[in-house]
C-alpha cells in the first residue's frame, strides 16, 4: 500500500486547506469544468449516522450476504422498491468469502431501517458495483462472474449481460446523456484489463459496447485486494465521467464521455493519447489520496473519494482543488466501498457510503 505523505498545513482534520500545496495537475483547455462554488461541503456536515444492516436478510438460499460493496439512491418508486431507498449488493457470502456474495438488498434511508431482498442470482457473484436507471432498473457489475447483469426493480433478472469487454468488472454508473452512440448509457469499468466500457441504450435495450478508454494500470487483486478504474460517478455538466484510479491515487475526468468512440482515449502515467485524448484530465494525484475504489458527486460539483488504505474520504474540487480529508471509520481499513450523495445545498447534502467494517450504510450530514 502507498504511504499517505501530507503537507503539515493538511494535517489537520476537517479544516480547508485549499490553500496547501499539492500534487494535483490542474485543469486546463476547453474540457475543464469549473467548480461553481468553491467550498468544502464534506467539513460542513458533521454528522455520521448508521442507517442500517446491509446482511441480505432471505429468504433461504444466501441467507447472510455480507460485505457491502455497490450503492445507489432508487429514483422512483418500482416493483419491491421504494423511491429514495438505498440499493446495495454483496461482494461476500455468509461465511465471509471474499467474492461469493450474490444477492441485492434494499434499505429505506431512515435510521433504524432494516434491509430486504430484491435479488439473488449466481450472475451476481462478486458484486461490486451497481447502476440504476430512471425506472429502477438495476444493472450489476459482478467481479467473479464477470458479468454485467441487468435486473428488474421486481428483482427479475432481464439479462445476464455478457461481453468480451468485460475483465473484472469494477465500476458502474447510469448516464442520462443522449450521445452518439444511444439515448442512454451504462460506464463500465474493469480492474484486470484496464479498461473503461460504455452500454449504449435505445429503447430501453443495450445496443453496443464500446471500450472506450484504455490504459489503466490493473494490480491483477484476488477478491479483497483490487485497485483498479473504479469509483465512477457521472455529471450531465459537460458530459463529464469520473474515474478514480486506485492503482495510482489518481482522480480522471473524461468530457463528452457520451461521445468518445472505441479507444477514443488511451490513459498513460504522464499524459493521454487517442482520438479523444483532448476529453481526457487528471483532476487530482497523490496524497492525501491512499488506493481509493469509490467516489460521489456533491451538489456544487466537487467530488469525495473514498480511500481503502486508512478509511479517510477526500473532498476535491472538480478544477482540481483539495478541500478536506476525514477519517471515517476508526477500524481496519478497507471500510469505504460504495459511496452515492444526494441533495441540492449543504442545509440538504447527505453522503452514503458502505461500510464494510459495520456491514451497514452510513449517511454523514449536517
Amino acid at each position: 500500500m502507498n504511504r499517505i505523505i501530507v503537507s503539515l498545513c493538511a494535517a489537520w482534520l476537517g479544516l480547508s486547506i485549499a490553500g496547501c500545496s499539492h500534487s494535483s495537475v490542474p485543469a486546463t483547455g476547453p474540457t475543464a469544468t469549473p467548480s461553481p462554488s468553491p467550498v468544502s461541503v464534506l467539513s460542513a456536515l458533521t454528522t455520521q449516522t448508521t442507517v442500517g444492516s446491509t446482511v441480505d436478510p432471505g429468504p433461504a438460499t444466501g441467507t447472510g450476504d455480507q460485505n457491502p460493496y455497490g450503492l445507489v439512491i432508487a429514483p422512483a418508486t418500482a416493483g419491491k422498491i421504494t423511491a429514495g431507498d438505498l440499493v446495495i449488493c454483496n461482494f461476500n457470502d455468509a461465511a465471509n468469502v471474499q467474492g461469493n456474495g450474490t444477492t441485492i438488498v434494499g434499505l429505506h434511508p431512515a435510521t433504524g431501517s432494516t434491509p430486504y431482498r430484491i435479488a439473488q442470482d449466481p450472475s451476481l457473484k462478486g458484486c461490486d458495483a451497481l447502476a440504476i436507471d430512471p425506472a429502477d432498473n438495476l444493472y450489476a457489475a459482478a467481479f467473479v462472474s464477470n458479468l454485467n447483469p441487468i435486473f428488474t426493480p421486481a428483482g427479475a433478472l432481464t439479462s445476464t449481460n455478457g461481453n468480451a469487454a468485460w475483465s473484472g468488472p469494477f465500476g458502474q454508473i447510469y448516464s442520462p446523456t443522449s450521445g452518439t452512440f444511444g439515448t442512454s448509457s451504462v460506464f463500465e469499468s474493469n480492474a484486470n484489463s484496464g479498461t473503461v466500457a460504455r452500454m449504449d441504450i435505445k429503447s430501453g435495450a443495450i445496443v453496443s459496447v464500446e471500450v472506450i478508454a484504455t490504459g489503466f494500470t490493473p494490480n491483477t487483486g484476488v477478491p479483497g485486494a483490487i485497485l483498479g478504474a473504479s469509483g465512477l460517478t457521472y455529471d450531465p455538466n459537460g458530459d463529464t465521467l469520473y474515474v478514480v484510479d486506485g492503482g495510482t491515487n489518481r482522480l480522471l475526468a473524461f468530457t463528452g464521455a457520451s461521445n468518445i468512440p472505441a479507444n477514443g482515449v488511451v490513459v498513460g502515467a504522464s499524459g493521454f493519447t487517442g482520438t479523444s485524448a483532448a476529453s481526457a484530465r487528471v483532476v487530482y494525484s497523490g496524497a492525501p489520496l491512499n488506493n481509493p475504489v469509490s467516489a460521489a458527486l456533491l451538489y456544487n460539483g466537487n467530488i469525495v473519494i473514498g480511500n481503502t488504505a486508512d478509511n479517510y474520504m477526500v473532498e476535491v474540487s472538480n478544477s482540481g482543488t483539495l478541500f478536506t480529508k476525514r477519517l471515517v471509520d476508526t477500524g481496519a481499513t478497507g471500510a469505504i466501498f460504495g459511496m452515492v450523495a444526494t441533495g441540492t445545498s449543504i442545509a440538504t447534502e447527505k453522503i452514503y457510503f458502505n461500510d464494510d467494517n459495520l456491514n451497514s450504510v452510513v449517511v454523514i450530514s449536517q
